[in-house]
């Protein structure tokens, strides 16, 4: 059976922006992989049209059918994460395996107070 995991330094999810994320990504494949890369991206989830932004890779060269990599990866100073009524912006690290598009993905938080940002909705009285 094939796994694809990543974990965090101390398990950690929340960060700052311009932080550093350490980790490692770690794999059981059935099949070998000709590339198996680290994702750094966001994307927005909710109404409309889904938004992705792939931020970097890391890729780990010559991966084994059964592999163990460590990574490290500096944040971008934004965009932060947030909820809102109508839309949400997430983060994650994905590491995904080819040819096939194996991955295995954690969520991640980036913003200042290492929290999600809760967007509340104004109104304007005139």
């Amino acid at each position: 059976m094939e796994r694809i995991q990543i974990e965090t330094r101390d398990g950690a999810t929340a960060f700052a922006p311009g932080e550093v994320v350490e980790g490692t990504a770690s794999w059981q494949l059935d099949k070998p992989a000709r590339t198996v890369e680290l994702r750094l991206f966001w994307y927005t989830q909710g109404k409309g049209d889904q938004d992705v932004g792939v931020v970097l890779t890391v890729p780990f060269p010559e991966p084994a059918l059964q592999d163990r990599r460590s990574f490290h990866v500096v944040l971008p100073q934004g965009p932060y994460s947030f909820s809102g009524k109508l839309i949400s912006l997430l983060w994650a690290l994905e590491v995904v395996a080819e040819p096939g598009s194996r991955a295995g993905r954690i969520e991640i938080v980036v913003s200042p107070s290492r929290r999600e940002i809760v967007l509340q909705p104004h109104f304007l009285v005139v």
